[in-house]
Parts: structure tokens; C-alpha cells; sequence
């Protein structure tokens, strides 16, 4: 365990220190550009046509009445793409720009480009688009079986894994059916960049994104153009989650840009936002789970089903980690999990936070708790019964290999003194500012739930990122195509290089295409052990190259030089120079870091798919008024695994901003879609939690156990805090309300106990 006591360093903060953020303040007080500021004095306003259809064919597309508004520059459709028709993040399905058929409501049809918002406006609203409206597909179970709505077929992924003697069966049986409905990442700066036409015929993009190189690659192919004459910036990106890592306006930018050879700005609004990004999958899960009568398990059988939506996105990952994933952090010797992901005309659905490992966090932890109760057993000690370490084989056949402290994440959560003060406070009831809720018919619950998933890209993925270190005259400049999406990349890049190159003062450079190999995504928990290991290793390049140099100059022993408090010195006392005399010559290194190799799973689901895991268990308290089904979480305990901890104060900050997502997809957060249609696309009507509803998040442990091949031992720690909290707070409203509650978010309607008025 660490004890996370949060103090500032006199010094430049490195490794292990809690360090600012260097554009927290300007973030806080305004200053900051996000990419909705940018601005261009020559530039055009651009807009996208959606159809109102969430299933239709496209009859005819009449633009004239646009193009008649003054003010407009360019009005394209799909026959104005000049490459390929079709992008897509894993696979090539979904079009630039609708040609025949729309699949989902909000699909695009047509941009604008004009010279005011207004203008595009009227353009858009002109345009003629004679639909011929089709029945949606919109349950995922009948999806196989449905006539497919795709030319790649309904079904996206299905992977079946089968692990162990399939015989088994135990003596104590428990199954449950559970739903968790469709979350969106709600990221508070909605989708917005600008693009420039280049003099050399090609296009630059400044843009908020969570992976620069992906999305350069999939707009090149759709305009036509080599890579290297789109070049992509990262803009200020207000929020992430998973939603920037599919393209959305990247490629209309760049069209029109090209199209006019003028700079064009979009900003969508927040109802097209909602339409404009993937969402997390919604699910459908079957669970049975087998036991001995001493609580051991024995076997998990499990049925999965994610609805994808229209398109493929990012699912065929995500189906992957909900199924090696589905029985949860626990020693299981015999399953059979059937998971599988399907296209409807529902809104599409990708990468969010936690990825697969959310939804089926919720199914397993509320099996845990039924079997606890079916053997008469405290539900804390049947998970420690069963924990996960090291040496252990996963599901998938995989043993691990790295740190394991499962039993370490529940203990120290749960074993965490509460808190809470009694309060005679109305506004602490559930209810709130409301006052409805009467503190006689208040009741209490409390639970505790533990997750997991995988870091980095997995199942063969050739994952790596690059970092270009330059040092001169004692001054490091890092290079890294490391998306920042508020994860703390741009204070971890510092730290890293004044830990191994003694230096004080760190330059980041921009994130761009055009200047630095590919990073990869900011997603998987990854860029802490991909983008810090390629920034650590570049700057021990640099280290190598500079005592080399040194060495020789002076006719030193190389192996008695070493780098101490930006000095160079030996280690006999004969010899000492500054940094920055000893740098007046550049030195540089430009390193592609790889983690270790992941292979495929074979048609049993079985193989070493996986680099690393992190664990984490959250334990949750909730008040309730089961009259009312008023619901408040009042506390929220955490403990997780981190390998090493680099930065208290920005760790403590991860652990609370992913429970607040776990709490939102409890108790409130949910995209209604009816036959297709969203019906609630703005934060007036999809909720999320505020200041006022989230609990106190106590930490109780990070436990640090380094993991072997991560950079200082690390792992990354975005996404756990947002799996195991969700499935926490839904056990304590069970607990509280003794109701089954199958579905997440949890409904007023769920709880309320109305009167049986049949005679």
C-alpha cells in the first residue's frame, strides 16, 4: 500500500511526486485553446445534413436550393469524394457521406460550408433529401437472424471461449439476467477542428482527437491523397472517454477545405454530438455460475450480447474484452462464454472508458453477491476465497505473469473506515434541494464490488509509440503524438525526463502528424506504459549518447560518468560538468517503443492475448426512500492496483472522475432510444452527475506492486476506477432495497414497491 498524503515538491517534480499540470491553470481561469477557439480571419463555417431516419433509402439528394443561398461556398455529397467512400477505426464500413441508405438516425448525408453559422444553417435546411423510410432494426437478439441491414452481415464479432473440463457442474447453481443500457462518454467540449488547404494540394487539420495517426490515415484514403499530405495537429481537447477515438467530422473538414481553398471551422452543437459519436454498448447478459458447498468456484457459463449499432467502430475489441472478461478477478477452472456483438439501426457504438469491462462487471459481481447468499457466506470472504494472484491462469488460458493483488484491492477497500456523520440535513437526503423525502423511511445500504481489465492493445496488435528527445544547452524537448485528452500525459512527459536526464527545464512539443512517428491511442489504459516508455526511452538514448560524448571529449571511463542533479560527474570524484555547458551541441534520439508481443485467440478463446492487468474494488454506500425511489450514494470507497505510483495528486484525480462515470451509469446516465431514436440528446434531459451528486470518494490503498517491462513499473489507472464502482453502488441498492435489480442505470420505477391491485 502507499500512503497518498499529497505534498509539493520544492523542485521541478519528477517520478513519484505529485506534479501541477501545466495547463491546469489555464484550463481553470479560461485561457486555455480548446479546439472550438480556433479561429481563422479567411475561414468558412461548415455543417452537416443528418437524416432524421434511423433506416431509410435514399432516393434523390437536391442541393440547388443551397447552393442558391448567398453566402454558400460548397454544398458536397458522397459523389464529391474523391477516395474512398468508406472509413472505419478496424474495419472499412461506414461512409464518408450516405449514398443510397442510411443506417442509423443522425448518419450524414451532405455538408455545407458557408460564410456564416446562420448561413450554413439555411443551406443545410435547404437541401432536398427524398427518403424512403424502411422498418429499423433495432433489438440486437433478433439481429443474426434478421435480414442484414449491412453488406458485411449483422453479426460484427462472435467469440465463443471455452476453458477447462466443460463436465463440471457444482453443487450450488445460481443465474441471473442482466441489462446495462447505453452510456455516453459526455465529454463537456463537443466535437469542433479546423481545417487549412496546403499550397502542396493536400490539407492540415487541427482537431480534438484521441488518436492523431489513426484518423490521418482513414481521411487520406477517403480524400484520395497520400499520408504525408494530410497533416494533423492536436487541438485542446475537452474530454475523451473513448468517444474521439472514431472519426466524426474529420474528413467533412477536410473536404470542404479542399473543395473551397479556404480554412473551414465546425462546431458541433451538443444534440449533434450526441449523434455525431459512438456511444458505450448497451447488453444483454445471461449468467450461470457453479460452486462447491466451501463457496469455491467451479464454472461460469455466460451469454453475452452487445448491440453495436449501426457500425462496426471499435466492437470487435470490445466483444473481445467483455468475454475474457466476463466471470470477473476470480480463480475459475471450468467456462463456457458465448459473447457477441451485432449491427442494428440503433445509434453506433465504440470505445468508452472501461470497454466491455463495465458491462460485464455488473453481470459477474451481482452473480458473486447471489452465490454468497445461496451459501450462507459473507460476499467479501467468497471473493477473497476466490481471488486472482499471480502464477494463476485467466479464463483464456493466459497465466499471469505480472502483479496480481485482487485479495490486497478488496481488503484494503473494504477493511477502510467509513467516513460518514450523521446528518439531520434534508439537502443530505435523497431528494436533495427537493425536500420530498421523509428521514423515517430512509434506508441504507452498503456493498462492494472488484473489476478488472486488460492494459494496452491486445490479441496481436503490433501496439508502439514514438517519442523524439532533443537536448541542448540543458533543455529537453519532447516530441510524442500522445493525444492529451486529460489524462495527464503533458506532466508525465515532464517528470519522465527530468527523472532520467537530471534536467529542470522540459519543453513539449506540439502533437502532430507531420513531425513524430505515431503514438497510438489514447485508450487501454496505455499511454502511460506505451508513450511513457518511448519518452523514457528516448531519454536514456539521449543520457547514453551525452555520457558517451563526454566521455570521449575528456577521456573519461564511460562506466564512471553518471547524470546527478544536472551535473555530470564520476563516480571516482575526479571529474564534474554542468549540464547545460556540456550540452551546447544538440543531442537527440527518436526511439519507437514496443510492448511485449499478444497473440490471437483460437476458436476455444484461448491463448496469450494480453500484455497486463489492473484490478481495482470500490465499495459503496447509498441512502434510498423505497416509497419515492429517491436514491443517494453518500459514500464511495476505493483501493487500486497502480504497479507504481507516479503522480499522487493526478492519480487521485482519475480515481474520482471514473467513479463519477460509475455512479452516472448506476443511478442516472442512459441514451434512450426508441425504434432507433434518441430521445434524450442534451445534458437537460441525460443526466449526469454533478458536484452536488457525487459522494465523498475515500482511497483507501494505491497498491503498489511494480509490474515487470512497464516503464518504472507503472500501469495506466484511467479506466478501472470506472468498472467496479458502477456494479458497487447497484449491490448497495440491492442491499438496501432487497430488490433484484437487473437492470443499470437503476430507475425510480425499479424500486418503487407498488401495491399488487389485482382481485
Amino acid at each position: 500500500m502507499t500512503d497518498i498524503q499529497i505534498t509539493s515538491p520544492v523542485s521541478a517534480p519528477r517520478i513519484g511526486e505529485s506534479a501541477p499540470r501545466p495547463d491546469g491553470v489555464p484550463k481553470v481561469t479560461g485561457t486555455f485553446t480548446f479546439s472550438s477557439d480556433l479561429w481563422h480571419n479567411n475561414m468558412l463555417w461548415g455543417g452537416t445534413l443528418r437524416s432524421p431516419h434511423p433506416s431509410a433509402n435514399i432516393k434523390s439528394i437536391d442541393i440547388s436550393g443551397a447552393l442558391a443561398i448567398n453566402g454558400v461556398s460548397a454544398v458536397l455529397t458522397h459523389t464529391d469524394v474523391p477516395g474512398s467512400l468508406l472509413y472505419g477505426l478496424e474495419h472499412a464500413d461506414q461512409p464518408v457521406l450516405a449514398a443510397d441508405v442510411v443506417r442509423y438516425e443522425g448518419e450524414s448525408v451532405a455538408i455545407v460550408a458557408a460564410d456564416h453559422p446562420e448561413t450554413v444553417r439555411r443551406a443545410l435546411a435547404a437541401i432536398v433529401v427524398d427518403y424512403q423510410v424502411t422498418a429499423p432494426l433495432v433489438d440486437p437478439e433478433a439481429a443474426e437472424q434478421a435480414e442484414p441491414i449491412h453488406p458485411d452481415g449483422n453479426l460484427i464479432r462472435r467469440l465463443r471461449l471455452r476453458h477447462g473440463d466443460q463436465n463440471i457442474q457444482g453443487e450450488i447453481q445460481v443465474e441471473g439476467t442482466y441489462e446495462v443500457g447505453m452510456q455516453d462518454q459526455a465529454f463537456l467540449g463537443p466535437e469542433s477542428g479546423l481545417a487549412l488547404p496546403s499550397e502542396d494540394g493536400g490539407v492540415e487539420l487541427f482537431v480534438s482527437t484521441q488518436w492523431l495517426h489513426s484518423d490521418r490515415d482513414q481521411v487520406a484514403v477517403c480524400l484520395g491523397l497520400p499520408p504525408e499530405k494530410v497533416r494533423f495537429t492536436l487541438s485542446g481537447v475537452g474530454g475523451a472517454f473513448g468517444a474521439r477515438e472514431d472519426l466524426s467530422l474529420h474528413a467533412h473538414l477536410c473536404l470542404l477545405a479542399l473543395h473551397t481553398g479556404r480554412p473551414v471551422k465546425m462546431v458541433y452543437s451538443r444534440e449533434e454530438s450526441f449523434h455525431g459519436h459512438v456511444h458505450r454498448h448497451p447488453a444483454r447478459m445471461w449468467y450461470r455460475h457453479h460452486a462447491d458447498t466451501d463457496g469455491n468456484l467451479l464454472r461460469v457459463e455466460a451469454r453475452l450480447i452487445l448491440d453495436g449499432g449501426a457500425y462496426a467502430s471499435s466492437s470487435g475489441a470490445v466483444i473481445s474484452n467483455a468475454t475474457c472478461f466476463a466471470a470477473g478477478p476470480y480463480l475459475i477452472p471450468s467456462a463456457d462464454i458465448d459473447g457477441a456483438v451485432v449491427r442494428t439501426n440503433n445509434p453506433p457504438c465504440g470505445a468508452m472508458r472501461g470497454f466491455g469491462a463495465v458491462q460485464t462487471c455488473v453481470g459477474h459481481e451481482a452473480q458473486m453477491d447471489k452465490l454468497a447468499a445461496a451459501l450462507g457466506m459473507d460476499p467479501v470472504e467468497l471473493r477473497l476465497k476466490n481471488a486472482l494472484k499471480s502464477g494463476d491462469k485467466l479464463l483464456t488460458g493466459q497465466t499471469i505473469t505480472g502483479a496480481a493483488p485482487v485479495a490486497e484491492v478488496i481488503k484494503s477497500c473494504v477493511d477502510h473506515p467509513s467516513t460518514l456523520i450523521p446528518s439531520d440535513d434534508m439537502m443530505s437526503l435523497p431528494g436533495g434541494a427537493g425536500r420530498t423525502a421523509d428521514p423515517h423511511h430512509i434506508v441504507r445500504g452498503q456493498a462492494m464490488a472488484v473489476g478488472f481489465k486488460n492494459l494496452l492493445f491486445s490479441e496481436g496488435f503490433d501496439d508502439y509509440s514514438s517519442a523524439i528527445c532533443h537536448l541542448v544547452d540543458g533543455v529537453a524537448t519532447i516530441t510524442c503524438a500522445c493525444a492529451e485528452v486529460g489524462q495527464g500525459f503533458v506532466t508525465l512527459a515532464q517528470q519522465i525526463t527530468r527523472e532520467v536526464l537530471g534536467v529542470e527545464e522540459v519543453i513539449l512539443a506540439p502533437a502532430a502528424t507531420a513531425t513524430v512517428g505515431s503514438a497510438g491511442s489514447t485508450s487501454a489504459s496505455r499511454q502511460t506504459w506505451m508513450s511513457g516508455g518511448a519518452v523514457q526511452k528516448a531519454c536514456e538514448a539521449v543520457r547514453q549518447q551525452l555520457l558517451e560524448r563526454i566521455a570521449d571529449q575528456h577521456q573519461v571511463n564511460l562506466d564512471d560518468l553518471v547524470l546527478v542533479d544536472g551535473q555530470i560527474v564520476s563516480l571516482s570524484g575526479n571529474f564534474s560538468l554542468d549540464l547545460a555547458t556540456a550540452t551546447t551541441e544538440p543531442l537527440e534520439a527518436d526511439i519507437e517503443y514496443h510492448h511485449a508481443p499478444t497473440y490471437p485467440v483460437d476458436e476455444n478463446g484461448q491463448g496469450d492475448a494480453h500484455v497486463s492487468f489492473a484490478f481495482a474494488a470500490h465499495r459503496a454506500v447509498v441512502d434510498v426512500d423505497p416509497e419515492l425511489g429517491l436514491v443517494k450514494v453518500v459514500e464511495l470507497t476505493t483501493s487500486q492496483d497502480v504497479g507504481r505510483l507516479l503522480n499522487p495528486l493526478q492519480a487521485v484525480g482519475q480515481l474520482e472522475g471514473g467513479a463519477s462515470q460509475g455512479v452516472g451509469l448506476a443511478v442516472m446516465e442512459e441514451v434512450l432510444v426508441t425504434e432507433g431514436r434518441i430521445r434524450n440528446a442534451s445534458f437537460t434531459d441525460y443526466l449526469i452527475p454533478t458536484a452536488l451528486d457525487m459522494p465523498p470518494v475515500e482511497i483507501a490503498a494505491f497498491i503498489e506492486q511494480p509490474e515487470p517491462g512497464a516503464p518504472f513499473g507503472a500501469k495506466g489507472i484511467g479506466e478501472p476506477p470506472s468498472i467496479s464502482s458502477t456494479a458497487a453502488v447497484v449491490a448497495a441498492l440491492r442491499d438496501a432495497t432487497k430488490r433484484e435489480l437487473p437492470r443499470v442505470p437503476v430507475r425510480p420505477t425499479d424500486i418503487v414497491q407498488l401495491e399488487d391491485d389485482t382481485p
